[in-house]
């Protein structure tokens, strides 16, 4: 799985991503900083099921702190999108073909409007119409994939009888989208059965619908720190009305928290609302942490930059965090270890599909499962729960 990074240049896009990767990157307060992407890992974080179990872990595929999972991402962080970028201008062939295999975005903005469309330095700038322009440059992104050669294209399902979900997703395949994603949106626009008979307006109705659900977003309202409130608020309410998650961010202060943690400087852990100062410092950067807590974390609760992660993982993208395990008493695999590795699997999952997770012989051969915290037996049926342990039963080869 993969998350991208995007948005207009200079509004702290960069920053978010080091500050959620620690990857060191170019930052710098004029356009197009970044040119090729960055890639990094981050991580989706959330309570670790030891701590209902009482156990004590020995992770392999992931990390653990303080009674939590921290469960490793792909991020890519992109070159910043201008207007007409689905045109070329800018760096927008760049930007888009980066941004093919993303499963979501997190869109970073400047919720203090002082950044221009261009991502030069203003006063006078309505973050609100940010969101609006990168969901048109994407969908119309989309489009022009779908367009090219569409009459041919149609008339081809058509008169072959193809399936035309099958038909759109093996079209768009290159951009990450799987049938699944177009049956959604074919399901939820309506539109006739026969291709041929699709207007443009037709297919950039089910390219609108096809990116929400292939390409979701998630708002990082950047900057949150030097923004008023009622910008915040204005910025929540308007990204909700049109769908969106829209966190209060400043991934500056989290790359300063960060970087004091790895320096041993404090004790912090991602998304938390403190920190501890482990051992001395100077003058200026004790109070530059003081700074952070009360106008950041006080106010908002964080600096958000997990928030996003964690709510781009598990709210967006819908994902649970299962563990698979070979002996369900002892919560182990087959060398001892505790609960060592964890998948990140959709909703309504089920056992076979954790067994093909882990192994594709083991999906082919599913016979049953036993859920390791009731001890009951589940069958394919079952739907997989948030931290569910899970052990696989398959015939033998």
């Amino acid at each position: 799985m993969e998350i991208g990074v995007v948005g207009k240049p200079n509004v702290g896009k960069s920053t978010f991503f080091s500050a959620a990767t620690l990857v060191d990157v170019d930052i710098a307060n004029y356009p197009f900083t970044t040119i090729d992407a960055n890639v990094g890992v981050t991580y989706a974080i959330t309570g670790h099921p030891c701590k209902e179990l009482g156990c004590k872990p020995d992770p392999q595929n992931y990390e653990y702190r303080s009674e939590l999972a921290m469960i490793p991402i792909k991020m890519i962080d992109v070159a910043g999108l201008v207007p007409g970028a689905h045109e070329g201008k800018g760096l927008g062939n760049k930007f888009l073909d980066d941004l093919r295999m993303a499963s979501a975005l997190i869109h970073v903005v400047d919720a203090t409007g002082k950044t221009d469309v261009e991502g030069n330095p203003t006063d006078h700038h309505d973050p609100v119409e940010d969101i609006e322009f990168l969901e048109r440059e994407i969908n119309f992104w989309v489009f022009g994939i779908l367009k090219r050669g569409w009459d041919k294209f149609s008339k081809r399902i058509k008169l072959q009888h193809l399936k035309l979900a099958q038909a759109i997703a093996d079209h768009l395949t290159g951009i990450g989208v799987d049938e699944e994603d177009v049956w959604e949106a074919l399901h939820s626009v309506g539109l006739p059965d026969d291709p041929t008979k699709w207007s443009d307006e037709d297919i950039m109705t089910f390219v609108r619908e096809l990116r929400r659900t292939n390409k979701p977003i998630i708002i990082a309202a950047n900057k949150a720190d030097a923004a008023a409130d009622a910008q915040i608020e204005r910025l929540v309410k308007k990204g909700k009305s049109r769908g969106y998650i829209v966190v209060p961010t400043s991934s500056a202060a989290e790359l300063t928290l960060r970087k004091a943690a790895k320096a041993g400087f404090i004790d912090y852990i991602p998304g938390s609302g403190d920190f501890e100062i482990l051992k001395s410092m100077s003058p200026k950067q004790e109070k530059a942490l003081e700074l952070i807590r009360e106008r950041v974390l006080e106010r908002f609760g964080s600096t958000g930059v997990q928030n996003v992660i964690n709510r781009a993982t598990f709210e967006l993208l819908k994902l649970i965090p299962v563990y698979p395990v070979e002996d369900e008493h002892k919560l182990t695999d087959g060398f001892g270890n505790v609960l060592p590795h964890v998948h990140l699997l959709p909703e309504g999952s089920t056992p076979r599909d954790l067994a093909f997770k882990v192994h594709t012989d083991l999906g082919r051969t599913f016979l049953y499962a036993v859920n390791a915290k009731t001890h009951r037996r589940v069958g394919d049926d079952y739907r997989l729960e948030f931290n569910d342990v899970i052990k696989i039963v398959a015939t033998a080869k």
